[in-house]
């Protein structure tokens, strides 16, 4: 699969950025895909995203600044998002590596690259204003 992993520095120690990232209720507050429909319900997570509605499975708490997800949604799509957090100098670097679905156009491609790219923007700011 064709991918693109896409990153932004942030003015913050990495454990502060992983200790925001590791908390599936904060993606509400930057992942635009999951805004206001990011829920937990019986310990399962669930969104309401452009796609469709989704089931999420979130890494559990580690050392490593990993912060991967899985978008499953119902029927036949699953979506790995391998999402890391590495210190640069006294910051860090969040990293996202979006994969090219089978069956997606490159134009549809390009436009999850662009709204990823803003989300990572958004996580910025919402990160470097704590």
């Amino acid at each position: 699969m064709p991918a693109q992993t896409l990153s932004v520095g942030i003015a913050c120690a990495p454990a502060t950025a992983y200790a925001y990232l590791a908390q599936p209720e904060n993606f509400a507050q930057w992942a635009s895909g999951l805004a206001d429909t990011l829920e937990c319900v019986d310990g399962q997570w669930h969104a309401q995203t452009p796609a469709g509605p989704a089931r999420l499975h979130f890494s559990a708490p580690n050392d490593w600044g990993v912060a991967d997800h899985t978008i499953e949604f119902s029927g036949d799509g699953r979506v790995y998002v391998p999402l890391r957090v590495v210190a640069n100098a006294s910051g860090s670097e969040v990293c996202l590596t979006l994969f090219k679905q089978p069956l997606m156009s490159d134009a549809d491609f390009a436009r999850d690259i662009g709204w990823v790219q803003r989300d990572l923007q958004t996580l910025k700011t919402v990160l470097e204003a704590h």
